[in-house]
C-alpha cells in the first residue's frame, strides 16, 4: 500500500514516530541511513573531456587531415579558418551540455531552505537538508513543502502543484485516506517537496526525503534520459564518414593515373614531377570536400534562430532549428500553451432559466443579474493590484475580472458595501461567506461548489422575487450544472440570505439560504490556436494534449478546437499504465487526448512515438515536464515556466504559446530546405570539377587546374553564396508538405537529382571550355577551363535557390544576399586577371576579352539551361 492510502495511526507506527516528532538520537540515526534531504546527482564529466568528445565526428576528423595537409601544402590562412569554425562549434557544443546539466542544478535549488519541524516535543526551525522520515513539519502559507509526507492536519490547506502535475487551480488538501489508487494530483492528503502552501496551514509527518520524493524521481529520471541527435547530425556525420572514403579512393586513383603515365612516359625529372603529381591528389580531395560545410550549417542555423527569436521562439541548443521542420508529432502541454491560462466566465444561469452571456450595459441588468455579480465579487478574497498582478484563486480573479469587464470596477462594489464579517473557505464545507450591508439590508452572501449549496438552500431568488425552492427548479439548476459539467466548465453556486443588524454569523448560519444562481467559468482557448492546428494538420503533423488536468476538461478542450476528431481516444495515465507496450504502439495514433498524466507516462508516449519513427516535439513548463523535455527530438519550455523545465529543452517559447510553435516549424522547414540548397550548391559545383579532371584524364589532356585554382575555387565559391542561399525564404508549399522522413539521406528527393544535372552541366561546360583552350595551348586550356569553372559555380547560385522556381519567379531581387554574394565572387576571380597576378594564377598573358567571353558564354549557358529544365518539368508536371 502506498502512503496515502494507509491510515494514519498505522503510517506512524511504521515510520516510527509520534505527532511530538522525532528525539535528536532517533534523527541523528536516520540521517546515517537515509542521509540528508537534498538530491543526489550522478558525477559530472569535465570540461576538458566533453571538449575533446566533439572531435570524434567523422566529418571533424576528415576537416582535421584536410587543414594538416593544407598546411603542408603553405595554404594556412585555410587551414586556420577551418581549425577556428571546429573550435567555435566544440565551445557552443561544451556550453550547450553545461547549460542542459543546469536543469538538475535547478532542481537542487528548488529545495526549501529552511523548515519548520517539531522534535523532542518543541517546535524548532532547522536546514531541510536535516529533515529525515518521520519527522514532524508544521505548513502555513507562504512556505515550501520541504519534503514528501503524510498530511495529519488541515485546516483549509490550498497548495500550488502546478509544478507536479500541471494544473493550473491550487489543489485543496484533507486527512482523509485514499483507498484507490490514484496519480500524484488526486493525493489530497500527501504534500510534495518544493510545492508552495497558498492558504491555510497543516501539519504532516514526513515519508520521503532527498530522492525519495516526487521531485527526487523527476530529477533521476532527467539524469536518465537520453538527449538524442538530430537527424540533420546523424545524417551528416553518415555522410561524412561516406564521402571521406569515396575522396580518398578517387584521390589515390588519380594520384596513380599520374604516376604511371610519368613513369612510363619518360620523364626526365620524375621525383619532382611525382611530387606535383601527389600535391594534385591532394588538391583533388580538398576541392572534393565541402570544409565550409560545417560553418554553414551553424550560420544558417543561426540566422533561424534569429527568425524563430522574432516569432517568440528562444533556441538554446543550435540543431533544434532543423528538428522542427522534421517534427512529426507535437505533444503539448493544454494550460496556458493551447488555452490563455486564465479562468474567464463564460456562462451563467439563473431561476428564471436565462443563461448566456451579460450583456455590456450592466444598468439594464435584472435584480437577479445584479445580486448575482454581487455575491461573486464581494464574498471574493482576490485582488489585482497597481500593477495588474493579480492575486489570489484563480477562481476569484476569474469574477473580479469579469466585474471589471461587464460590470463596474469590482473595487466600487467593495468600496460601497464593505464587508463587515467573514466565514472563510475551507475545503471540508466547501463554502466560503462574507457579511454586507446593501441598500440598507444586511446580508450573507455565499459562495461554492454546487451541490453544497444546492442542499443549503430553501428558497430561490426568482425575477426579484424570493420564493420556495421546488424539486422541479432545483431539478433545472442540477441538469444546467451537469450540462456545465459537460462542457468541461467549472461551475460555482451564489447565494445569500438576510441576517441580524447585530448578529454574529457562525458555520450553523450557512443554511436556509435564498438560491440566485450558477456561474460557468474555464480557461479558454487561444483564438489563434484554432488555425495552428489546423494549420498543422495541412503540414502533416499530429497535435497531441497531455495535460495534468482532469480527463473531461481535457478532452472538451481538444473537441473544442480540433485536436480530437471523431474515433480519437483520450487516456488518464493511469489507463495508460494498464496498457501494454503492444496495445500502446496498436491505439497509440488514435489517442489524441492524454490526462492527469505522470513523468514517466510521458516519457513513455514519447518513446512510443519515437519507436514508430516520427520525430517528436514536447511542451511543458513544469519539474514533472523536464524529463520528457530532454527525451523528446524537440523540448519545448514555457518562457512563464520553471528553470527546470527551460534548462531541459531545446526551445523556450516567450509567450506560451501554441501558435509560435507552429510558426517555428515552417522555419525550421525552411532552414532544412536552405542548408539542402547550400549543399546541393556545394556539391554540384565539387562534382562539376571532378567530372573536368577525370574526362582530362580519360582523354590524356593536361590537368584542367593547377592545384592552387583549386584551392582559390574552395576559398570563393564554398562560403558567401552558400551562407547567401541560407537567406533565401520559404517555398512556397513549405506548409502543405509532410514533415520529412527522419531517416531519409541529406541528398533525399530532389537534391541528388539536381546536384548531378547541375554538376553535369558544370563539367560538360568546363570540358568543352578546356577543348576550346587546347586549340590555343596547354596553358590557355587551363586558363579557360579555370575560368568557366569559377563562374559557373557562381552563377549556379541563381539556380540553387529553389528546385521548383526559376530565380526570376522567386523573385530576383527577394534575396538581395544572393546578388551580393555573386558580385563578391566574381570581383575576386577578377583579381586573378590583373596583371602581376595572373601569373599565380597560370593565366597567360594572352588570355584576352574573346577567351574570357567563351568560357564566360559556357558558365552562362550551363546555368541558363539549369533554369530551363526546371520550366519543362513544372509544365510537364
Amino acid at each position: 500500500m502506498e502512503f496515502y492510502q494507509k491510515e494514519q495511526d498505522v503510517l506512524l507506527s511504521e515510520l516510527k514516530s509520534t505527532p511530538n516528532g522525532l528525539q535528536t538520537s532517533e534523527v541523528n540515526a536516520r540521517l546515517e541511513e537515509h542521509g540528508h534531504n537534498e538530491l543526489k546527482t550522478k558525477a559530472k564529466d569535465s570540461v576538458l573531456k566533453l571538449f575533446l568528445e566533439t572531435f570524434k565526428d567523422a566529418m571533424v576528423i576528415v576537416l582535421l587531415i584536410v587543414a594538416v595537409v593544407q598546411i603542408l601544402m603553405g595554404s594556412v590562412v585555410e587551414s586556420f579558418i577551418i581549425f577556428a569554425v571546429l573550435m567555435i562549434n566544440s565551445v557552443i557544443s561544451v556550453v550547450q551540455t553545461k547549460k542542459a546539466e543546469g536543469s538538475l542544478d535547478a532542481l537542487k535549488n528548488m529545495s526549501a531552505p529552511l523548515a519548520k519541524a517539531i522534535r523532542n516535543g518543541e517546535k524548532v526551525t532547522i536546514p531541510a537538508r536535516e529533515l529525515v522520515p518521520g519527522d514532524i513539519v508544521i505548513l502555513d502559507a507562504g512556505d515550501y513543502v520541504p519534503a514528501d509526507g503524510r498530511l495529519l492536519e488541515a485546516g483549509s490547506l490550498k497548495i500550488d502543484e502546478g509544478m507536479l502535475t500541471g494544473e493550473s487551480v491550487p489543489a485543496d488538501k484533507d486527512t482523509e485516506t485514499i483507498a484507490d489508487t490514484v496519480p500524484v494530483g488526486d493525493r489530497s492528503n500527501m504534500v510534495h517537496s518544493g510545492t508552495l502552501v497558498v492558504y491555510g496551514r497543516g501539519l504532516f509527518v514526513i515519508t520521503g526525503t532527498g530522492n525519495n520524493t516526487e521531485i527526487g524521481q523527476v530529477a533521476n529520471l532527467l539524469e536518465n534520459a537520453m538527449t538524442k541527435q538530430t537527424p540533420l547530425q546523424k545524417k551528416l556525420d553518415q555522410f561524412s564518414k561516406q564521402l571521406g572514403i569515396g575522396i580518398l579512393i578517387l584521390s589515390v586513383v588519380i594520384f596513380a593515373i599520374e604516376a604511371a603515365r610519368i613513369y612510363f612516359g619518360g620523364s626526365s625529372n620524375i621525383s619532382a614531377d611525382m611530387l606535383n603529381a601527389f600535391m594534385f591528389a591532394v588538391a583533388v580531395a580538398v576541392a572534393a570536400i565541402p570544409e565550409a560545410l560545417q560553418s554553414i550549417v551553424t550560420i544558417v542555423l543561426s540566422m533561424g534562430t534569429n527568425k524563430m527569436a522574432k516569432r517568440h521562439a528562444i533556441i538554446r541548443k543550435l540543431p533544434a532549428v532543423e528538428t522542427l521542420g522534421a517534427t512529426s508529432v507535437i505533444c503539448t502541454d493544454k494550460t496556458g500553451t493551447l488555452t490563455q491560462n486564465k479562468m474567464t466566465i463564460v456562462d451563467y444561469f439563473l431561476a428564471n432559466g436565462k443563461s448566456g452571456k451579460f450583456n455590456d450595459h450592466p444598468d439594464t441588468w435584472s435584480f437577479d443579474e445584479k445580486r448575482l455579480m454581487q455575491i461573486a465579487v464581494l464574498a471574493n478574497d482576490s485582488n489585482i493590484n497597481e500593477e495588474g498582478q493579480e492575486l489570489g484563486d484563480p477562481t476569484e480573479v476569474a469574477m473580479i475580472a469579469f466585474s471589471n469587464k461587464v460590470n463596474k470596477p469590482y473595487g466600487e462594489l467593495r468600496t460601497s458595501y464593505p464587508r463587515e464579517a467573514e466565514l472563510p473557505f475551507d475545503s471540508d464545507r466547501k463554502l466560503m461567506s462574507t457579511v454586507h450591508t446593501i441598500d440598507g439590508e444586511r446580508l450573507m452572501l455565499t459562495k461554492g461548489g454546487p451541490d453544497v449549496v444546492f442542499a443549503r438552500s430553501t428558497k430561490i431568488l426568482v425575477d426579484g422575487e424570493v420564493l420556495p425552492l421546488t424539486e422541479q427548479r432545483l431539478k433545472e439548476l442540477q441538469d444546467q450544472n451537469e450540462s456545465f459539467s459537460d462542457r468541461a466548465l467549472r461551475v460555482l453556486a451564489f447565494a445569500y440570505k438576510p441576517i441580524g443588524a447585530n448578529q454574529t454569523v457562525s458555520f450553523e448560519d450557512e443554511n436556509e439560504l435564498i438560491l440566485a444562481g450558477i456561474m460557468a467559468m474555464i480557461d479558454p482557448p487561444r483564438e489563434a490556436v484554432y488555425g495552428a492546428v489546423e494549420e498543422a494538420k495541412k503540414a502533416g503533423i499530429k497535435t497531441v494534449m497531455i495535460t495534468g488536468d482532469h480527463k473531461t476538461t481535457a478532452r472538451a478542450i481538444a473537441r473544442d478546437i480540433g485536436i480530437a476528431e471523431e474515433g480519437d481516444i483520450a487516456l488518464t495515465g493511469q489507463e495508460l499504465d494498464a496498457l501494454s507496450e503492444k496495445e500502446l504502439h496498436a491505439k497509440l495514433e488514435q489517442i489524441s487526448v492524454y490526462a492527469r498524466v505522470s513523468p514517466e507516462n510521458k516519457i513513455r508516449i514519447v518513446q512510443a512515438w519515437q519507436d514508430k519513427g516520427k520525430v517528436s516535439a514536447m511542451t511543458g513548463d513544469g519539474v514533472n515536464d523536464a524529463p520528457a523535455l530532454k527525451q523528446a527530438d524537440i523540448g519545448i519550455a514555457m518562457g512563464s515556466g520553471t528553470d527546470v523545465a527551460k534548462d531541459a529543452a531545446a526551445m523556450v517559447l516567450t509567450d506560451d504559446n501554441f501558435v509560435s510553435i507552429i510558426n517555428a516549424v515552417e522555419v525550421g522547414r525552411n532552414v532544412y530546405d536552405n542548408i539542402k540548397k547550400a549543399i546541393a550548391y556545394l556539391f554540384a559545383g565539387n562534382l562539376g570539377a571532378i567530372i573536368a579532371i577525370v574526362a582530362a584524364l580519360i582523354m590524356d589532356w593536361v590537368n584542367p587546374f593547377t592545384a592552387l585554382q583549386l584551392l582559390f575555387i574552395n576559398l570563393v565559391n564554398d562560403s558567401v553564396p552558400a551562407i547567401a542561399l541560407g537567406m533565401e525564404k520559404g517555398e512556397p508549399n513549405v506548409m502543405s508538405r509532410k514533415p520529412r522522413d527522419p531517416n531519409e539521406g541529406i541528398f533525399a528527393g530532389q537534391t541528388l537529382v539536381s546536384v548531378l544535372y547541375r554538376g553535369a552541366l558544370i563539367g560538360i561546360a568546363v570540358i568543352i571550355s578546356q577543348y576550346i583552350g587546347l586549340g590555343y595551348s596547354d596553358e590557355m586550356s587551363i586558363a579557360m577551363a579555370f575560368t568557366t569553372l569559377i563562374l559557373a559555380r557562381t552563377l549556379q547560385t541563381f539556380p540553387a535557390r529553389s528546385n521548383s522556381q526559376t530565380a526570376i519567379g522567386a523573385g530576383f531581387f527577394s534575396n538581395v544576399y544572393v546578388l551580393l554574394a555573386v558580385l563578391f565572387c566574381s570581383a575576386l576571380y577578377g583579381l586573378t586577371v590583373l596583371p602581376g597576378i595572373r601569373e599565380f594564377f597560370s593565366i597567360p598573358a594572352n588570355f584576352g576579352w574573346t577567351q574570357w567571353g567563351i568560357a564566360a558564354g559556357l558558365a552562362a549557358g550551363a546555368v541558363v539551361l539549369m533554369e530551363i529544365t526546371k520550366l519543362v518539368i513544372r509544365k510537364k508536371d
